[in-house]
């Protein structure tokens, strides 16, 4: 059955979450099946999950705001995000966050989405070796610059390329795979632009095929001699080379960020996915990638949550890998080289300004409620207090208050106080830009 068909038809009781099944079973899968994870990953996956589990808990940190322009003395209390990639909410504003960052360095030319897959036989290797992801990714970028290189060795070209390690595909197995976002493209030692096509399938195929090869032969096998035999067996069962797919073209450097940064802290499952759970197994949905027919799968409960964190990348590992003109050091320049060129060339300046939304932003866009406008006076509440356990209280309004020469007093009627506006004495500069932290919806209290 194709996806649109099985929604339609699809019925669930209820709306299931993750983090329900995290609360419910985590210290029993830490207890039993945390072996199963790479020893050099433990920590960081305890971190990930735990750091997810406390997110919106108040208990943790919270912020609260409180109205001053009327005698209800109605206030909110909004619990803290995690901030984490790992949790379901937070790696939504994560991405979106990401993908406005790019739009201003990413060229305004047209790139190539590229995914780079590792065959079925080695994914169990990668798995026992994570850091073999930035190697890989180092490699993706050598088949890139090579194929360039030969092109025209003595203009020196330098193309632009963005990875993204992926480790899991639909049906939640360990499938490690690299998106790479490829200039169509190069600036040359000059500093001028050559426009290019495409790069051949056959070659890129076949180098990626010997890249990783070469990879594994230099990494695993003085650990695992047996890994030889295994080499040589891929190039036989793979005679055109690992699989490449490199089909779908951009244009405009806000398309670009956008469509790689689908691929970015993206989780293991969107929730709307998980069909039933029912305390021992939990079923879910997938869209095969071969047939597209829509495919269920039932899984023990420790099974299903061994299957997402095993995507929990290391702490400080890079996920996200520039290379070439992306190269920190070398974009700007790149940028405005590229940029002066198509502006000569009679082509218009793609507007890329984005502003970083604020949670309330955020709150007001998804349910069309303001979370801090007062049900009574319909006035917006001040910043009352902000704490968390771990620095105590980090802002109270007493505070601020102590600054002034007079107290205001909250249940004075008047708008004007010797010259001073209540509201005016209170609010920080700058409004909701300056003094506020990212919180989320959980613990919201209205």
């Amino acid at each position: 059955m194709k996806k649109e068909e099985y929604l339609k038809q699809l019925v669930k009781e209820k709306d299931i979450k993750v983090s329900q099944i995290l609360k419910e079973h985590w210290a029993e899968f830490k207890k039993t099946k945390l072996h199963r994870v790479p020893e050099d990953m433990r920590k960081s996956v305890v971190e990930a999950v735990e750091k997810a589990l406390g997110c919106g808990d108040i208990s943790k940190g919270y912020t609260k705001y409180k109205c001053i322009e009327c005698d209800s003395g109605h206030e909110v209390i909004i619990g803290h995000s995690c901030k984490s990639r790992f949790c379901n909410r937070c790696g939504k504003v994560y991405v979106e966050n990401w993908v406005n960052k790019q739009v201003e360095t990413i060229l305004d030319v047209t790139h190539r989405h590229t995914v780079f897959t590792v065959p079925e036989e080695l994914r169990k290797e990668i798995y026992w070796n994570r850091d073999l992801l930035k190697d890989i990714s180092d490699g993706i970028y050598g088949v890139i610059s090579y194929w360039y290189e030969k092109m025209g060795k003595s203009r020196e070209y330098m193309p632009g390329v963005i990875t993204v390690v992926h480790t899991f595909g639909r049906s939640l197995d360990f499938n490690p795979h690299i998106h790479a976002l490829v200039t169509e493209g190069a600036l040359d030692k000059d500093k001028k632009w050559k426009a290019v096509k495409y790069i051949p399938y056959e070659y890129l195929r076949k180098a990626w095929q010997k890249v990783l090869m070469d990879i594994v032969k230099k990494k695993l096998v003085p650990k695992k001699p047996q890994l030889k035999k295994l080499i040589n067996e891929l190039y036989k069962r793979y005679p055109q080379g690992f699989y490449v797919h490199a089909e779908t073209k951009m244009d405009g450097a806000k398309r670009a960020a956008q469509y790689i940064g689908r691929y970015l802290a993206r989780p293991a499952i969107a929730e709307y996915r998980i069909i039933s759970y029912d305390g021992e197994t939990v079923k879910f949905w997938y869209e095969d990638h071969k047939t597209g027919e829509v495919m269920e799968r039932e899984l023990p409960v420790l099974e299903f949550i061994g299957k997402i964190i095993m995507h929990i990348p290391k702490k400080n590992f890079k996920m996200v890998r520039r290379y070439g003109l992306y190269r920190r050091d070398l974009n700007k320049l790149s940028k405005k080289s590229v940029e002066l060129q198509v502006y000569y060339k009679g082509k218009p300046k793609e507007k890329t300004d984005t502003e970083k939304k604020t949670w309330k932003q955020r709150i007001i866009e998804s349910f069309g409620k303001n979370p801090i406008k007062c049900p009574k006076c319909g006035k917006e509440m001040e910043l009352w207090e902000i704490w968390n356990e771990k620095s105590g209280t980090i802002y109270h309004i007493f505070d601020e208050w102590k600054s002034l020469k007079e107290v205001p007093d909250l249940n004075a009627k008047e708008k004007e106080r010797d010259g001073l506006r209540r509201r005016d004495s209170l609010r920080r500069p700058g409004g909701d830009k300056e003094g506020y932290v990212q919180i989320s919806l959980q613990g919201l209290c209205i």
